[in-house]
């Protein structure tokens, strides 16, 4: 058994290595940083190989499809992406392309890929992380919200062709809220909810990912707050939002 996960070099994506190779999962993992992976992988107790790669490329994202597709991975995890915040006119745009390059074109690549070869011998896991962020519009996190949006739409739509032809291939989405990562330091925020704990939330994804739940999330409040985004007025949503945003403003 075999899962590749990316941005794997801290956060929910170093837990979720942690979760699975606890379960016995040989590892490949993949982020920008080597020292950090290397570190990682002296404290797992399956094989692990160390893959330093920047996917904000889309030729690296198809070099690495290259390099382990002949490794018979049973899991692909797309957790690499990072945020951003301020108000759209002042972002600076280079910062917001590579933002969609690591969080929309690596997942639409990467999950392409892989599922087709999943297909082809009728199992296997794809889990596309993204956020509660995914279910509404982001005020001073625009471009981020709406990356995370993508990922969500774009993973059901495959579990509905998926489930459509009968296949055993499982895809889900994990829409956390905010999560004791790195995440705050690099967006440049500060979160007024209470964090969910990084292991908690990868070993729960994980094992509601070998449940073939679709859409994953956690935490009652984020739930709540996600339900209530289906019942109001998008532009009152919206309002809301950016009142919340603010709160983040270091």
């Amino acid at each position: 058994m075999k899962a590749l996960i990316t941005g794997a070099s801290s956060g929910i994506g170093a837990d979720m290595a942690r979760v699975l190779s606890e379960q016995g999962y040989d590892l490949i993992l993949v982020a920008r940083r080597k020292t950090r992976l290397n570190r990682l992988k002296k404290e797992l107790k399956t094989n692990v190989e160390v893959i330093p790669m920047d996917l904000s490329s889309t030729f690296h994202c198809m070099e690495l499809y290259n390099m382990v597709k002949k490794e018979n991975i049973d899991i692909l995890i797309n957790n690499a992406g990072f945020g951003l915040f301020g108000r759209f006119s002042d972002t600076k745009l280079e910062k917001e392309l590579d933002m969609i390059d690591l969080n929309v074109k690596a997942v639409h690549t990467l999950t392409k890929l892989f599922l087709q070869d999943f297909r082809k011998k009728d199992q296997g896991y794809i889990l596309n992380v993204a956020s509660s962020a995914a279910f509404m519009p982001g005020p001073l996190m625009s471009t981020y919200y709406a990356t995370k949006a993508y990922v969500l739409h774009l993973t059901e739509a495959i579990y509905e062709e998926l489930r459509s032809e009968g296949s055993n291939v499982t895809i889900s989405c994990l829409c956390p809220g905010p999560v004791g990562t790195e995440f705050n330091k690099v967006a440049g925020v500060c979160f007024s909810l209470k964090e969910l704990d990084s292991y908690q939330v990868a070993r729960y994804a994980i094992k509601k990912l070998f449940h073939r739940k679709t859409i994953i999330v956690l935490g009652v409040m984020i739930k709540l707050g996600i339900f209530c985004t289906r019942l109001a007025p998008r532009k009152l949503v919206t309002r809301v939002t950016h009142m919340i945003q603010h709160r983040k403003d270091k």
